[in-house]
């Protein structure tokens, strides 16, 4: 008896990846391939909407091939992606965002700021719409991002027929059909999910006048949830290109993240998914960046943290998204900029394992010596703090100008040291999921359980540390390629196999690994001391800015 299966699609920042699902959520294969990304002016952030999707076609031709799958066993297509904009002409072909002019470069990638100016005088309106992005806008976010090609670039803004994000980008180029997800308008570009609608007078009030004239056919005016099949499904171009059957049903779109949520928040414990129980769960999806992902009955407005999101993940519930700008990029940037980095590179590719191996076991050595019933010590970093704003904060103090600092540096260069080094960095990312959890519960949340998954997760050392530090119980997925399977599930849905995306979420979807907080009172004491460094830290940024904002020493 043949399986039908179904195939989750997943653009990332730094890569696009296929999976191919059973019924049951088990992934038969993984391809993945590489994107190229332009990064200049350490603002701006550009990709190909065109060379995105001919490596979406390539990879899904290569998962069937090496799986033996055939395309009249594919039963459906999810896809999500990155919250990133997409500009396309007249004829639905790339045209440039970047100030280089080149046309291929027409995506602007969600952690480019170049908008930062464009988000500020957003906020300064303080428009009532503001209020359900945690009353201020990121310039990750698409409004500020369409003010800034206005303004910046109005050749663009005057030929650009349609505005993406591209997780909707991918489902128009596979269908053929302009329909956009509640997931990435709600949660990206101030669609009142609630309410059904756009806000005239947000997009008047703002200077995007424009839109509303033309009726939001450039950013959507079609507007579904998640998991319905859109149109008649695959084209017959696309189907070609992919090598499937024309009229496989394609699923709507949704953001990375909330693939990543929707393929393990809804997993079973001990009993079937139950409203209450979610409430109390938290997805946190690890990757270049961290989103935090809580759901409730009720709208929980909550300054500096984006949302609520009516019906942008799970169906009439509303979503709260926190976030950090920077987690896997920032680890990769502490270890990269050190003088050890080369030799631990050139370790690691000896031994063939990761750089975190290595690093992981130099902090194992060295915990002996100061407590043996340690795993890794966290006593290591007594003196040394990190304070995680590289790329400013996205939640919950919502300021993108904020910087990275670091106390407690010292003159040597030793491997040892980069260990340690390494291992203040993610507590600091640690420390500040704790924050975001305690703003979350501080206004009705009850978090107590966290779903992670993401690159990140892989790392045993940031797993402990995050349950440690936020005192929180870590469940793994069963199925580690949470967004994959997010996407799968919502390909399910889609394609009719399960009735409601609840169903889908529960039948595909099962716990793996736990990890619990340590219970030691010494230890908790420590993070305990180190979180009000953190937090003053942050203080201690603003006084000094402060002091250099001082009228007498201006130019």
């Amino acid at each position: 008896m043949k399986k039908d299966f179904y195939i989750g699609i997943d653009v990332g920042t730094g890569s696009a990846r296929v999976g191919i699902f059973d019924a049951l959520g088990k992934m038969i294969i993984q391809v993945k391939k590489e994107i190229h990304t332009w990064h200049y002016d350490n603002v701006f952030v550009e990709q190909s909407s065109d060379e995105i999707w001919k490596i979406c076609c390539t990879i899904v031709k290569q998962s069937l091939n090496q799986s033996g799958i055939s395309a009249n066993d594919i039963k459906g297509i999810g896809f999500d992606a990155t919250c990133s904009l997409v500009a396309l002409d007249k004829n639905s072909k790339p045209i440039s965002i970047s100030i280089s002019g080149e046309k291929r470069r027409n995506i602007i990638v969600w952690m480019d700021h170049r908008a930062s100016e464009q988000a500020k005088k957003i906020n300064n309106t303080h428009h009532n719409v503001l209020k359900y992005v945690g009353k201020n806008i990121s310039p990750e976010m698409e409004t500020p991002k369409l003010l800034w090609i206005k303004e910046k670039l109005p050749d663009t803004w005057k030929n650009a027929k349609f505005f993406f994000d591209l997780p909707d980008f991918l489902v128009f180029q596979a269908t053929g059909r302009d329909i956009r997800s509640f997931c990435s308008t709600v949660c990206k570009w101030t669609y009142l999910g609630h309410l059904n609608k756009w806000d005239d007078s947000y997009f008047q009030k703002i200077g995007l006048k424009d839109i509303v004239d033309e009726k939001y056919m450039k950013i959507g005016n079609v507007i579904h949830p998640i998991g319905v099949s859109v149109g008649n499904g695959l084209t017959m171009q696309s189907a070609k290109e992919m090598g499937l059957n024309p009229g496989t049903p394609v699923s709507v779109s949704i953001i990375d993240a909330h693939a990543g949520g929707i393929g393990m928040i809804g997993a079973k414990i001990d009993s079937l998914i139950q409203d209450n129980d979610l409430t109390k769960r938290l997805a946190l999806i690890a990757g270049t960046s961290s989103c935090h992902l809580a759901i409730s009955k009720q709208p929980k407005h909550i300054v500096g943290v984006w949302g609520p999101y009516f019906s942008a993940m799970l169906p009439n519930m509303w979503l709260t998204e926190a976030g950090q700008s920077a987690t896997g990029s920032l680890i990769d940037h502490i270890l990269l900029s050190q003088k050890q980095s080369i030799n631990l590179k050139k370790q690691a590719k000896q031994l063939n394992i990761s750089v975190y191996t290595i690093l992981n076991n130099i902090l194992l050595n060295l915990s002996q010596n100061i407590h043996k019933n340690c795993t890794v010590s966290p006593w290591l970093t007594q003196n040394i703090h990190v304070l995680p704003y590289f790329h400013g904060n996205r939640s919950p103090r919502a300021n993108p100008d904020l910087c990275g600092a670091i106390s407690g540096l010292n003159l040597s260069d030793s491997l040892n040291n980069l260990a340690i080094l390494y291992y203040a960095t993610i507590q600091a990312i640690a420390f500040g999921t704790k924050h975001i959890i305690e703003s979350l519960n501080s206004q009705g949340f009850n978090i107590n359980t966290i779903f992670a998954c993401g690159g990140l997760c892989n790392n045993d050392v940031f797993l402990q540390e995050h349950a440690n530090i936020t005192g929180c119980q870590i469940i793994l997925p069963k199925e580690r390629e949470a967004v994959l399977l997010g996407s799968a599930i919502l390909a399910a849905v889609a394609a009719k196999r399960y009735k409601t995306l609840t169903d889908a979420m529960s039948s595909m979807s099962t716990t793996g690994k736990i990890i619990s907080p340590a219970d030691n009172i010494s230890i908790k004491n420590f993070y305990n001391s180190k979180y009000k460094i953190f937090l003053k830290m942050h203080d201690d940024q603003i006084l000094y800015k402060n002091i250099m904002n001082d009228e007498k020493i201006k130019i």
